[in-house]
């Protein structure tokens, strides 16, 4: 598995890599297997036989099953074995799709609405990115949203006025914000579909008002995204700051190092 020179030891051939090393590349390969899945029923082998999956010694599976631990990705408990805490669930970057839509068959997304209402001043950052003229306002949308109750991100959205203008007269928007993904009434507000949106990802520390309502510890690693959606003309909708535990989802995406073949 270490791609590196071996050397013969007194049982048999080893890596001549650190064995804090050859945890870490253990670690990464199962973290690799857990989040595909390669465990159903989320119960991992005993040592022994992973060593034998992976090509490394005990001591360095049982180093890289403690950096999966600390991670928070699994636990271990005598006469129970390594269990995954919570699996995680895929969300691709190669699709302009909402949350709930990306989580399709993994479960329910639930969104309780923690603020709704109009701005006056947004902040100017958000105006730039949102195009407003001087002196308008916006619309301020935060959610925090569940995956079959458990708290998976809290997201940030700020709207033009028109928009959010037309949210706020829509009849049981209340619920609607309570059960559906945003993406969608946007598209029924506007009169188009989405185009596309820029997206930037952050690995950043969970502040403790960012933490708490994801039921998180202060610190923790999650996944900051901004993301500025466009409808189909170009105009520029959805100005959204979204953190989501990195315990939880995964990030992914489909790359083509040459243009996308027909249909992709």
């Amino acid at each position: 598995m270490d791609g590196t020179s071996p050397r013969e030891g007194s049982g048999g051939w080893v890596s001549s890599r650190p064995r804090a090393e050859r945890a870490r590349q253990a670690a990464d390969v199962l973290r690799q297997q857990i989040t595909g899945g390669a465990f159903p029923g989320g119960t991992l082998p005993d040592e022994r036989e992973l060593g034998e999956r992976l090509g490394a010694s005990r001591n360095a599976v049982r180093e890289a099953l403690a950096l999966l631990r600390a991670e928070g990705l699994i636990t271990r408990r005598r006469g129970v074995g390594t269990t995954v805490v919570a699996a995680k669930h895929g969300h691709g970057l190669d699709r302009l799709a909402g949350l709930a839509e990306a989580l399709t068959g993994h479960g329910t997304v639930t969104n309780e609405v923690r603020e709704f209402g109009r701005v006056p001043v947004p902040p100017p950052v958000v105006a730039a990115r949102l195009g407003l003229p001087p002196g308008a306002g916006a619309v301020r949308v935060e959610r925090l949203r569940r995956l079959e109750d458990e708290p998976l991100s809290l997201d940030t959205t700020y709207l033009p006025g028109d928009i959010g203008e037309g949210l706020l007269r829509r009849p049981g928007i209340g619920r609607e914000l309570a059960e559906r993904d945003l993406f969608g009434l946007i598209e029924e507000v506007a009169g188009q579909p989405l185009g596309r949106a820029e997206v930037q990802v952050h690995a950043v520390a969970a502040a403790p008002a960012t933490a708490a309502p994801l039921g998180i510890p202060a610190g923790s690693a999650i996944f900051a995204i901004d993301r500025l959606a466009h409808l189909a003309d170009g105009r520029p909708v959805d100005s959204e700051a979204v953190h989501i535990r990195a315990d939880r989802l995964t990030l992914r995406a489909t790359l083509y190092r040459t243009a996308a073949p027909p249909g992709a």
